[in-house]
C-alpha cells in the first residue's frame, strides 16, 4: 500500500508540473510574471486608428478576456481617456510596420493585464492631473518593452495595486505641470527591472511601496532620482544594481527624500555624475542612503517566486540601451531619447510640452498579414505549424506546455519577427 501511495504522490507531483501555469510569456519575471491575461478567450482585432467605433483600439480593451492584436500601424489619436476591461493581454508586437502609438490621452488597465511593445503618450491637452497609464487599485499586470511618455502629472500612477511587473520599459519625458515619472503609493510586490527613467524632473519613481527595483537606468533626473516613501508608513525597498547617470538638467541627488520608514536593502548600484560623455561611474555605499536618512537592512525583502535574472550595473546599462521601450522598431521619439542616454551627461532636456520636445509626428501606415479564420494568427504561421487556417478553435487551444498556438506565435515575433 505504501508503495502505491507512493507512486501516486509521483504522479501527482509530475502533473503538476506538466501543466502548471506557465510565466505571463518566456522571458516574463518578478512579482507580476503569473498574469494570463487574455489567453483562452476571444481575439479582437485592431483595424481602425481611428478614435472610437468597430476596430478600434478603444473597442478593443472595452470587454474582458481578450487578446487584442493589430493588423494596422500608425499613431492612434485619442481625446478621452482609455478605460480596459480585465483579462486582457494587449500584443503590440502584432502590429506591422513600426507599430502603433496611443496618443493624446491615457489608459487605466484592469486586474490580470498583459501589455508588450506598446507605446502610451499623454498631452499637454490633457487635464492638468492626468497621468498616462494608471495602474490602481488592482493585481497581476505585467508590462514588457512598454514605452510610457508625456504625462501631466506623472507618467505612471501605481496605487494600492500587487503582483505588478514593469520590465524593460521606458517611462520618460514627462510634461507641465509636474514632469515626474511615477508615483507609487502603497502598491505591495513590485517588480521593475531593466526600465529606463529619463528626463524626469523627480520620481523615478517615488517609492512608497514594497518594490524590488533592478538593473534600471535612470538618467538626467533634475531635483532627484529614486525617491523613497518619506511617509509615516513602512516601505520596503530593494534596490539591486542600478546605473544611475546624471545629465544636463541634474541638479539633485540620485536618490531623495527617504526617511526612518523606508527600509532600504542596497547592493551593486553606480552614480555617473560628473556628465563627461564616458561611463565611469562610483559605487553607491551605505553613506548615500543613511545621509537621506534611510533605514537600511542586510537582506533583500522582496522575493517573488519568479526570480529576475540581475546583470551588473555595467551590463544592465548595455542591456536597457539596446532592449527599453518598444524596441522592436523604435519610432523617432523613442530614438532620439536613446540618443539623449547614449551622450552619457551631454544631452538631454526636461521638457514643458510635448510640443517643445518635437511633437508626435505620424507613422508610415501598414498592414498585416492575411488571416482567413480571424483567429489572430496569420495562415502562413498556422500551416507552417500545422494548424487550420479556416478553423478559429485551434488558436486558443492550450497545450501541455501551458500556452495557446496564439500566444506561441505573438510570443515568438518578439524573437523573429512577423515572418
Amino acid at each position: 500500500m505504501k508503495i502505491i501511495i507512493g507512486l501516486l504522490v509521483i504522479a501527482a507531483f509530475f502533473a503538476n508540473e506538466l501543466f502548471a501555469q506557465p510565466v505571463a510569456f518566456p522571458g516574463a519575471s518578478g512579482f507580476g510574471s503569473q498574469a494570463t491575461g487574455g489567453r483562452s478567450g476571444t481575439v479582437y482585432h485592431v483595424t481602425s486608428l481611428a478614435d472610437s467605433g468597430a476596430g478600434t483600439f478603444r473597442e478593443a480593451v472595452s470587454a474582458p478576456n481578450r487578446t487584442v492584436v493589430f493588423d494596422v500601424s500608425g499613431v492612434i489619436h485619442i481625446s478621452a481617456k482609455i478605460k480596459a476591461a480585465a483579462n486582457l493581454t494587449i500584443a503590440g508586437q502584432t502590429a506591422p510596420g513600426e507599430g502603433v502609438v496611443v496618443y493624446g490621452n491615457g489608459i487605466s488597465l484592469a486586474e490580470n493585464t498583459i501589455v508588450r511593445y506598446m507605446r502610451f503618450r499623454g498631452s499637454i491637452n490633457m487635464d492638468r492631473g492626468a497621468c498616462t497609464v494608471n495602474i490602481d487599485s488592482i493585481k497581476n499586470v505585467i508590462l514588457d518593452h512598454v514605452s510610457i511618455e508625456w504625462g501631466r502629472w506623472d507618467n505612471l500612477h501605481i496605487k494600492n495595486s500587487s503582483n505588478v511587473t514593469l520590465q524593460y520599459c521606458l517611462i520618460g519625458e514627462p510634461i507641465d505641470p509636474q514632469r515626474f515619472g511615477a508615483l507609487f503609493e502603497h502598491p505591495t510586490n513590485i517588480t521593475i527591472h531593466h526600465c529606463l527613467w529619463i528626463d524626469c524632473q523627480s520620481r523615478n519613481p517615488k517609492a512608497k511601496a514594497a518594490i524590488e527595483y533592478i538593473n534600471n537606468v535612470v538618467y538626467n533626473w533634475g531635483v532627484s532620482g529614486l525617491v523613497g516613501g518619506h511617509s509615516e508608513a513602512d516601505h520596503f525597498q530593494d534596490v539591486i544594481n542600478n546605473y544611475f547617470i546624471a545629465g544636463p538638467n541634474t541638479k539633485g541627488n540620485f536618490i531623495g527624500m527617504f526617511t526612518a520608514t523606508d527600509h532600504v536593502y542596497h547592493s551593486g548600484n553606480i552614480v555617473d555624475d560628473n556628465k563627461d560623455g564616458v561611463l565611469n561611474g562610483r559605487a553607491v555605499i551605505d553613506t548615500d542612503f543613511v545621509h537621506e536618512k534611510a533605514t537600511l537592512v542586510t537582506k533583500k525583502q522582496n522575493l517573488p517566486s519568479h526570480t529576475v535574472t540581475t546583470e551588473s550595473a555595467e551590463a544592465a546599462f548595455k542591456t536597457v540601451m539596446n532592449q527599453a521601450g518598444a524596441s522592436l522598431h523604435r519610432d523617432a521619439i523613442d530614438q532620439r531619447l536613446i540618443g539623449y542616454l547614449n551622450s552619457l551627461g551631454a544631452a538631454g532636456k526636461i521638457f514643458k510640452t510635448e510640443v517643445d520636445a518635437g511633437g508626435q509626428g505620424e507613422m508610415v501606415e501598414a498592414k498585416g498579414e492575411s488571416d482567413s479564420d480571424g483567429d489572430g494568427i496569420p495562415d502562413k504561421w498556422e500551416t507552417a505549424n500545422q494548424l487550420n487556417s479556416k478553423d478559429p478553435k485551434d488558436a486558443m487551444q492550450v497545450k501541455s506546455n501551458g500556452y495557446t498556438p496564439l500566444e506561441e506565435y505573438v510570443n515568438q515575433l518578439v524573437t523573429t519577427g512577423r515572418n
